[in-house]
């Protein structure tokens, strides 16, 4: 350190002896019974983990990697969200019965008790607006409108009876990735890389990337890191423009001031920390050092321009422009890299009928051609490469669609949509130690609700951990008094789907 920065550390350091802080003040007083009763109440607000592998939480890198509970199947996860809530009856769920009741009066049966989001009065039914054909050797059934994926069934496990308490977006989404409805709890992606760390130390262990021009209704919380350290949050990087902003030094700042720079707010944090002990110091001395990695190792990754005519033919990328196949790409790179858990929302998936973009007919199958290809790449890749078998792939929206054509206020819209149904969705898990060609769940015969292996989002979760090596009931973090968890006091694995 300079002559010049060991003065100001040291007028600081005095400045902060002569100022009596909140936090001070309160440390002071921890004799009194007002600090007693605080005391008592912020033991169970403490930073520590219990049913983890030792030292999950390490001052000096919290992101080195761990060992989790048992041998894991999987060393990544790869998580394609269609926010918005593809329909499952457009895609996999073929009912041949639905489409003899196409155009007649909704049962009531189907209506009373049951929450819907738009649908009022009594719609009409709605065949399947697709064909299907059986595919591979688990005949699995595909609609027309993913014929790459098509030629992949038999890759893949489907959850055909998800189910799910939420018929809003955000709620949806929100439970599907944190656990909880409500804001305020880890994402997946935060919980998997506090329990193993990240094997590339230039690189987060968390990775989020975007498409459809919007975030998904949740926003960024579905991928934030709630009352875990926020060196697991999810880092949000882009595949147009700089992968993350203001990665570049600024003009006329090289890498060795930048370095310096770097060192003298680390080293102030480092005071910080002596005086306070908030872990959340470590966390941000943790994200400056990583963020100076990142300069260098980031650009290199998140550039797909080197990638052989072949790659972009098979994904249909679009370098130099935002799109859901550049970002898939770029997730089989991350992975690639020791990425421990890459996010990729695609919005746009919502389909009810008020305009083209969200018709059943029309939007929904613009989507599926913008999705096809590169989710196909994405696994024949990973396959040809070596990297399937150790990496999970999670693909799914935050709930399913009705087999009765939307109407609000009683009024039939003008294109054909489906409204938010909670009963029953798809999910599709690929790799990682999952079963190839395989589907578990039945419904109805109209596709309206699950009536065999009826899975949730919890149980989605405690499988992913699963095949990361997590016993999802031992994976904790004190906070508030109590172990929280992601799977909250539910889910169970999914062996059914498990190789």
């Amino acid at each position: 350190m300079s002559r010049n920065n060991e003065r100001i550390f040291n007028e600081a350091r005095n400045r902060n002896l002569e100022l009596e802080t909140r936090r001070l003040f309160l440390k002071n007083c921890m004799l009194g019974m007002g600090g007693m009763a605080l005391g008592s109440f912020l033991s169970g607000c403490n930073f520590g983990s219990t049913g983890t592998p030792a030292d999950l939480y390490n001052s000096a890198n919290p992101l080195m990697p761990h060992s989790p509970h048992f041998p894991a199947r999987a060393r990544s996860v790869i998580y394609l969200h269609m926010a918005g809530a593809p329909s499952q009856l457009e895609l996999f769920d073929f009912k041949p019965d639905l489409a003899k009741l196409d155009g007649q009066d909704c049962p009531q049966s189907l209506l009373e008790g049951k929450k819907f989001a738009f649908i009022r009065g009594v719609p009409k039914m709605m065949g399947p607006q697709a064909s299907f054909k059986q595919y591979g050797e688990s005949g699995a059934w595909v609609s027309e409108h993913l014929p790459h994926f098509a030629t992949v069934a038999d890759e893949v496990s489907f959850l055909k009876a998800m189910q799910t308490d939420q018929f809003n977006h955000g709620p949806a989404q929100l439970l599907i990735h944190t656990g909880s409805p409500r804001l305020g709890r880890p994402s997946m992606g935060a919980w998997a890389t506090y329990g193993l760390g990240s094997e590339n130390s230039n690189l987060p262990g968390y990775v989020v990337l975007t498409s459809g021009g919007k975030f998904p209704d949740a926003g960024k919380s579905v991928w934030g890191s709630g009352f875990l350290p926020s060196v697991y949050q999810g880092v949000q990087c882009r595949s147009e423009g700089d992968p993350v902003l203001f990665i570049k030094d600024p003009a006329g700042m090289d890498r060795d001031l930048r370095k310096a720079s770097i060192d003298a707010i680390n080293e102030a944090n480092r005071m910080s920390y002596e005086e306070f002990r908030d872990p959340e110091i470590l966390s941000r001395i943790s994200q400056y050092e990583m963020a100076y990695r990142m300069q260098i190792s980031v650009p290199d990754v998140m550039n797909i321009n080197d990638e052989p005519a072949y790659i972009h033919e098979m994904y249909g990328t679009k370098p130099g422009k935002a799109c859901f196949a550049n970002n898939v790409l770029l997730a089989r790179k991350l992975v690639e890299k020791g990425v421990r858990f890459v996010q990729l929302f695609d919005w746009g998936w919502d389909s009810h009928g008020t305009d083209e973009n969200l018709a059943i007919d029309y939007g929904f199958v613009n989507k599926c051609k913008s999705m096809d290809k590169p989710v196909t790449a994405l696994l024949l890749d990973l396959k040809q490469r070596g990297l399937l078998d150790e990496t999970l792939v999670v693909w799914g929206g935050e709930f399913g669609r009705t087999p009765m054509q939307e109407n609000r206020d009683g009024k039939k819209n003008p294109f054909k949509g489906r409204d938010h149904h909670t009963e029953a969705f798809t999910i599709w898990m690929a790799g990682g130690g999952i079963k190839r060609g395989t589907s578990f769940g039945e419904t109805d015969e109209i596709g309206y609700a699950a009536v065999s292996g009826k899975t949730n989002a919890f149980d989605v979760q405690a499988t992913i951990l699963n095949q990361l090596g997590f016993d999802h009931e031992k994976l904790t973090y004190q906070f508030q008094g109590r172990p929280f968890r992601l799977t909250d006091v539910s889910g169970r694995v999914i062996n059914e789907i498990v190789a």
